[in-house]
């Protein structure tokens, strides 16, 4: 691991805690940051960030979690910004909020879209970002493997 960005931090915001894939996703992403030299800082609402808190509960991935009210603000008033933010988007409000990162982030932005809608909610991105789309439920191989051509991770 190279690390060049020390200081730096990268962004993975959690969707509704109904994905069965979500959690080993944000590990995953989590662990693809640190090889990148980033810090990973997960944000979501309260439900979301307790499952990843309890699958990793002495913070060997996530190094900081955040309120997403907070992390949002804290982002649009230009206090914080992320190198890359992975928006985990299962529902349509995961796009919004993508949308949302896309507007006030200067960082790299990765709609990560996953579920049985995957298709019909990536082609309601019309803003700019990177998407990463696969119609998987429970398997979360697909994604690694989506995830890991757009980040060219060997993860």
């Amino acid at each position: 691991m190279t690390d060049t960005n020390t200081g730096q931090k990268g962004l993975i915001l959690l969707g509704c805690p109904e994905a069965p894939a979500q959690v080993s996703l944000a590990l995953h992403l989590a662990h693809g940051l640190r090889s990148m030299g980033l810090d990973p800082v997960i944000t979501g609402n309260p439900s979301s960030r307790k499952l990843v808190e309890m699958a990793d509960p002495d913070r060997h991935y996530c190094s900081g979690m955040i309120d997403l009210d907070a992390c949002i603000e804290s982002m649009a008033t230009g206090e914080a910004d992320y190198v890359v933010s992975f928006v985990l988007i299962h529902i349509e409000s995961g796009v919004s909020y993508a949308g949302t990162l896309s507007a006030i982030s200067q960082g790299r932005v990765v709609a990560v879209v996953f579920g049985r809608d995957a298709d019909s909610l990536a082609d309601l991105i019309d803003f700019p970002c990177e998407k990463v789309v696969v119609a998987t439920v429970h398997k979360p191989g697909p994604l690694r493997a989506a995830i890991a051509k757009v980040m060219t991770w060997d993860v």
